[in-house]
């Protein structure tokens, strides 16, 4: 996917904050629309079908979590929430609301571009799997539709954001293989993932929170290796 064919969503209220990356991301050669709150965000979301939003938090009229969840009612487009909040209790809510990644502010405009590169490679490597024909994997109550981007449990449909998605077809590809973090982190961010291990920690804990009982508990922590999905111990 190439920087000219993507299309990015900035909203970014504070002007010298929205000036300084949508110039960096122009230079990088990709098209950039600005939005200064959230109801402009959604108004320009639906008339411009952006490739990648990149969201603040705190914002006018709608705030960052508003906006994410009214378009997650209707698109899984990629979104990385630009946020001076860094308490695990809000990244952790916001994730589970379908946001795609996050960097906290004040951050590196490398960092940025390297989170954008992950994101569209994640996006390329769906598109294609997309046009090859059905692959489904299964584990007990566990199902995963790679060319619908569709995951079951128990028969019930469960919203995963793209990386939940691409976690969870990682695990159930291998089902009773350890998976380490560092692993996880490679397959599912990218070689160029600049962040904690931990940052996969949050998202299996996300993921156990969609299954809920009992079938959160298939999602095994294997102490001091990783993760694995295993019926029982």
């Amino acid at each position: 996917m190439d920087e000219k064919d993507v299309k990015i969503l900035l909203v970014e209220d504070e002007e010298a904050v929205a000036s300084f990356v949508k110039t960096e991301l122009e230079f990088e050669g990709y098209q950039v629309i600005w939005a200064q709150d959230g109801k402009e965000a959604l108004e320009l979301f639906k008339k411009e079908d952006p490739t990648l939003i990149l969201l603040d938090w705190m914002l006018p009229i709608y705030d960052g979590i508003t906006v994410l969840r009214r378009i997650r009612k209707q698109s899984d487009v990629p979104i990385i929430m630009l946020t001076a909040k860094n308490s695990a209790s809000d990244i952790s809510s916001a994730l589970d609301q379908g946001l795609d990644d996050y960097i906290t502010k004040p951050f590196e405009i490398e960092e940025l571009f390297a989170r954008i590169r992950v994101v569209l490679r994640r996006l390329k490597k769906q598109q294609e799997q997309n046009t090859t024909p059905t692959s489904t994997f299964t584990f007990g109550p566990f199902k995963i539709d790679l060319v619908k981007h569709e995951f079951y449990c128990n028969d019930e449909k469960i919203y995963l954001t793209p990386k939940e998605f691409a976690l969870m077809t990682e695990l159930m590809q291998e089902p009773e293989k350890v998976k380490s973090r560092d692993e996880l982190l490679d397959v599912v961010w990218g070689y160029d993932f600049v962040g904690q291990t931990n940052t996969v920690d949050v998202y299996i804990r996300t993921i156990r929170n969609k299954l809920g009982d009992p079938y959160k508990k298939l999602i095994k922590t294997v102490r001091g290796l990783g993760y694995c999905l295993r019926e029982d111990d």
